[in-house]
């Protein structure tokens, strides 16, 4: 592929365009990261208030699998990425038949179903956790017992701790799986977990892979909490194995862009993967501020052929996820989180999404807050989240 250059002009003579399938938050991220290089900036979405429409040079609003939609965004795009792994893979299929895609549909197509995934995993040699396919009354009577107590999530469309439910014995498993509509699924063992992390990597259509640093997550009801950098209870040969880890995944799919694969780290020292995201993700966020390269600069450079550089941890970072149950009361009623007493932090970097309406669980923004060392920026986080009324951590 032919580099698309900054400040260049495509075959129609019109500025260099990089086109998002997605107008969310981070599709807003993105955009911001191109127009930063230089690049002019599309996005589809069928929301006339998505984040990243309100800022991109072009919004097409339209349906992701609208031919006259996909086809505007061709015509304006030199380029095509994907800011959530819910975007029809036919439609990714699509627009690659006339731009360069990425990631491309295939690869979008294995992180959007669980056991597709999972069977990626085990042909990589990654471990994961025991697991079992469920799409028939079958296969749900043939769940082996040592899978319980387990975790039965949704094949497709789940995100958030959405999709799931935690199962203690076949009863509470085939209540579960009548709740979810009979939906294929997936069984997962629950395991004794330790820590949780997340590698992010870029690999560039040339095989090149570059990773930001290992980060350390915590979830609260299926949501990502909070994201420590560096990881402060991850060793260094335990970093090293979730790089090497996602790397070889990332390899195996012959992915181009940045992907994130989530682990778990278990009581016995074991790491095995969760999930993955073909796209930026929550727990990259801090890189906007910590890091010389962040992770939507990786994925603009990735999408436009440009070169990949390891990417510099420059401030130890603790991020916090910003929930829609910031805005509200305890009865409910609207109001203002104290932004005042938050900017008045050291190192501390808000990010709001520009959503309109505050529900509980939305992601409407995040706070990085960076420092000279991983002790001063946790403990000014953790001030931070006694100032807006979230939990310790």
């Amino acid at each position: 592929m032919k580099p698309i250059l900054p400040g260049s002009l495509g075959d129609d003579g019109r500025p260099a365009t990089l086109g998002v399938m997605g107008g969310g938050q981070l599709g807003r991220m993105f955009v911001q990261a191109a127009q930063a290089m230089g690049y002019y900036t599309a996005v589809l979405d069928p929301d006339p208030t998505s984040p990243a429409g309100l800022v991109a040079h072009y919004h097409v609003q339209a349906d992701y699998l609208g031919e006259p939609g996909l086809a505007q965004l061709m015509q304006r795009s030199s380029a095509i990425t994907t800011e959530f792994e819910n975007v029809p893979a036919a439609a990714l299929a699509t627009l690659a038949a006339h731009r360069p895609v990425s990631p491309g549909a295939a690869c979008v197509a294995v992180c959007q179903d669980r056991a597709v995934e999972k069977a990626h995993f085990e042909r990589s040699g990654v471990p994961c956790a025991p697991y079992a396919v469920i799409e028939t009354a079958a296969q749900l009577a043939a769940v082996p017992s040592q899978l319980l107590p387990g975790i039965l999530k949704t094949s497709r469309l789940g995100y958030d701790g959405k999709g799931q439910a935690r199962v203690a014995d076949r009863a509470a498993l085939a209540a579960a799986w009548d709740t979810l509509r009979c939906a294929p699924c997936v069984l997962e063992q629950q395991l004794p977990l330790a820590l949780e992390l997340s590698v992010i990597v870029a690999r560039g259509a040339d095989g090149q892979c570059v990773h930001l640093p290992v980060q350390q997550n915590l979830h609260r009801d299926g949501i990502l909490a909070v994201t420590q950098v560096p990881a402060p209870d991850a060793d260094a040969a335990l970093q090293q194995r979730a790089v090497q880890a996602a790397e070889s995944l990332a390899e195996a799919l012959g992915y181009v862009g940045v992907l994130c694969v989530e682990f778990f780290l278990l009581q016995d020292g074991r790491l095995v993967a969760n999930e993955m995201a073909p796209r930026p993700h929550n727990s990259g966020h801090y890189s906007i501020e910590a890091c010389d390269v962040s992770q939507f600069a990786l994925q603009v450079r990735c999408l436009a052929g440009l070169p990949l550089v390891q990417p510099r941890l420059h401030s130890p970072a603790v991020m916090l996820n910003l929930l829609g149950d910031l805005w509200l009361d305890p009865a409910g009623r609207e109001r203002v989180p104290d932004w005042s007493g938050v900017l008045a932090l050291p190192g501390a970097h808000l990010h709001l999404y520009a959503k309109g309406q505050a529900r509980p669980g939305r992601k409407m923004g995040h706070l990085t807050i960076t420092a000279a060392d991983a002790a001063t920026a946790r403990a000014v986080a953790l001030r931070a989240a006694a100032t807006l009324g979230l939990p310790a951590f």
